[in-house]
């Protein structure tokens, strides 16, 4: 059977959530999955992004990573998205990105794949599960298989988030606890997406 194919595609302002896609993509990479690593587009004016430095930091020092295309969907087995929450709901730069995935709705590709969602916010209420779960309501309508990391592991105790992996930024960088979290997300949702795979050729 060919490598499960995984798609993290991901919004990052000042690196949170980007550290946290890093981490994705080695859970990913220990399961065995081909992946592609992918940021999506800024849409923000450059007086807003100059108006923080770390945000004009890090972009800056991510130029290099290739934005998302629709493609990076169609492709994939499974797909990973991480996003900062924005007042409870994903950032508009990820949103912007999903309201452009209508041809591939039509073409009936976005179905059957595994999705999930990891998120970072400035509070310990700030959103997170709210964003996770309105990301749900679109892999509803894509036809999507929702893969949580739940309480299936020990890690997943610690970090009381069963939605989804989720770090709270006003309490500093993110952590060894978080960063397994996320390996350990990414690696449920590769190998549930294996699983299908193989499920299917037999």
């Amino acid at each position: 059977m060919e490598p499960v194919k995984a798609a993290i595609i991901y919004y990052s302002a000042t690196g949170t959530v980007h550290t946290l896609a890093q981490a994705a993509f080695e859970g990913a990479e220990k399961a065995g999955a081909v992946i592609r690593f992918r940021k999506v587009r800024e849409n923000a004016p450059p007086e807003a992004v100059d108006s923080r430095p770390e945000w004009r930091e890090h972009l800056d020092a991510t130029a290099d990573v290739p934005e998302a295309v629709l493609d990076d969907i169609a492709w994939a087995d499974v797909v990973l998205f991480g996003t900062p929450t924005r007042f409870g709901t994903p950032s508009a730069q990820l949103k912007a990105f999903i309201d452009s995935t209508g041809p591939l709705w039509v073409a009936n590709q976005l179905a059957d794949k595994v999705y999930s969602v990891f998120t970072a916010s400035g509070t310990k209420h700030g959103g997170q599960e709210s964003t996770i779960l309105s990301l749900s309501n679109v892999f509803y309508h894509w036809g999507g298989i929702i893969v949580p990391p739940g309480y299936t592991d020990e890690i997943q105790y610690k970090t009381g988030n069963p939605y989804g992996t989720s770090h709270v930024t006003g309490d500093g960088p993110v952590d060894d606890i978080h960063l397994e979290a996320a390996r350990y997300q990414a690696r449920r949702a590769v190998e549930t997406a294996a699983a299908l795979k193989a499920g299917r050729a037999a």
